[in-house]
């Protein structure tokens, strides 16, 4: 589907115009929007706007990295849009080109709807309004990362190390949470040095007048990289925190069992010793000697645990 829009010399906007009527309109500058494209309105790219051959081939090769590229008088835009559930990342094109935008989207984008009702909105567009409309679609995309970022960020401060229910799962839930950032990652960080390359590039012509705008978008990519590194670094102190807290319990349990098996050894010295089949022990014969091994083996039982309890070994 292909919509378009114009702003005209007159301050008017211009709703669903035809593509063979945009040269008849005297327009300031318009937004054409390829929404679920069919491959014959991907050809219109070559035949009607004549964009470089890497542009179009970048459009129909899913997915690339966030960048930008310079041909001639046309800028063209990679961008990521991200499902805040999913993370799923989708691949949104933009052209800026002389007194014009055009966007290139293979699936439906919530993102590109909601610039396209707010462009008509806004007041005092000027005559470069159109690098106005390319910032409010980059914005509308960026606004999109806070609310998975947020969500992730909460869920590693809302982790408890130590308690018996949590400990079964939460090593899996850190590792998933890391991985989840690092997705989040992969496409915060080419946006944000795309963000930096357009502020300091010279070649898109207008460009300055709407500097702020686009300043504002690469601060909220740089408050994004602080909270995806910061939840990273919280997810690594969670982890040796649930390492060092397993540890620990281990090594409390094995003391445990050392000082059983430790108060064991002479019982078990002493077991083995009468259970010898020997005649000339004459314990054997003595009326009260099970009863009296018995008791000597009790009582070695509790110094033994009297002695280990005052040297700290149960705390």
């Amino acid at each position: 589907m292909i919509r378009i829009k114009g702003y005209t010399k007159q301050k008017t906007w211009v709703n669903d115009i035809a593509l063979e009527d945009l040269k008849k309109l005297d327009l300031d500058w318009y937004w054409v929007d390829f929404s679920e494209p069919e491959a014959s309105e991907t050809k219109l790219l070559d035949t009607y706007f004549h964009f470089h051959p890497l542009a179009i081939e970048d459009c129909c090769h899913l997915l690339q990295r966030p960048k930008l590229d310079h041909y001639d008088d046309t800028h063209f835009f990679v961008l990521h849009s991200v499902n805040s559930r999913s993370l799923d990342v989708e691949e949104v094109n933009l052209f800026i080109g002389p007194r014009f935008i055009v966007t290139y989207h293979v699936k439906k984008s919530e993102e590109i709807n909601e610039a396209w009702a707010k462009i008509q909105a806004a007041s005092k567009l000027g005559n470069d309004g159109y690098l106005f409309a390319a910032y409010m679609v980059i914005d509308q995309l960026v606004d999109e990362y806070f609310p998975a970022v947020q969500e992730l960020e909460e869920q590693v401060l809302d982790m408890e190390i130590g308690s018996e229910s949590a400990n079964q799962m939460t090593m899996d839930e850190i590792f998933n949470i890391r991985s989840r950032l690092l997705r989040l990652r992969k496409t915060i960080l080419p946006m944000r040095d795309l963000l930096y390359r357009t502020l300091n590039t010279e070649r898109i012509e207008g460009l300055k007048g709407y500097l702020a705008f686009y300043h504002d978008v690469y601060d909220h990519l740089l408050k994004l990289t602080e909270m995806t590194d910061a939840s990273r670094e919280m997810t690594s102190d969670l982890r040796d925190s649930f390492m060092s807290y397993n540890a620990n319990r281990m090594n409390a349990i094995m003391k445990t069992l050392t000082v059983i098996t430790t108060i064991f050894m002479p019982l078990t010295f002493l077991a083995g010793i009468y259970g010898m089949n020997f005649e000339n022990m004459p314990e054997l014969k003595w009326h009260w000697g099970y009863f009296g091994l018995i008791g000597f083996m009790v009582m070695i039982g509790i110094a033994m645990y009297i002695w280990f309890r005052r040297k700290g070994w149960f705390d």
